[in-house]
């Protein structure tokens, strides 16, 4: 099986050394995205806007793949302060319907550039 990378100037360039995503067959692994607005490359403001920015990535990605967020099957959600989770709640609301896919949220110390959350997610297309 081949793989092939993902990348659209869509999402955030890749701040390190991995791809936006890489294409396996059928399943696409997105990396994780932070709330950076992909054009200015600079941290969105507050916590609901992080969120939102991090799905507006990680669509962008999951649609340069030839899916959509409704292909996700896991997703893996980082937040630096738990108290937040009802607020990832929301904004996930906004951007996935029933079925959900599965997901952990896990909390960490601290996130790169100081983003307050992110998220990964496992698409199965087709």
């Amino acid at each position: 099986m081949s793989k092939q990378i993902i990348a659209t100037p869509s999402a955030p360039a890749a701040i390190g050394t991995y791809s936006q995503a890489v294409k396996a067959g059928n399943t696409v692994y997105l990396s994780g995205q932070i709330g950076l607005d992909p054009v200015s490359m600079q941290m969105v403001e507050g916590f609901e806007a992080q969120t939102v920015r991090v799905f507006e990535n990680l669509k962008a990605v999951a649609e340069a793949a030839g899916g959509s967020l409704a292909d996700a099957v896991k997703l893996n959600i980082y937040l630096t302060d738990l108290a937040n989770f009802a607020k990832v709640n929301e904004v996930m609301a906004r951007y996935f319907s029933e079925p959900y896919p599965a997901r952990a949220a896990v909390g960490v110390k601290e996130l790169p550039r100081g983003a307050v959350v992110e998220a990964d997610a496992i698409l199965v297309i087709g």
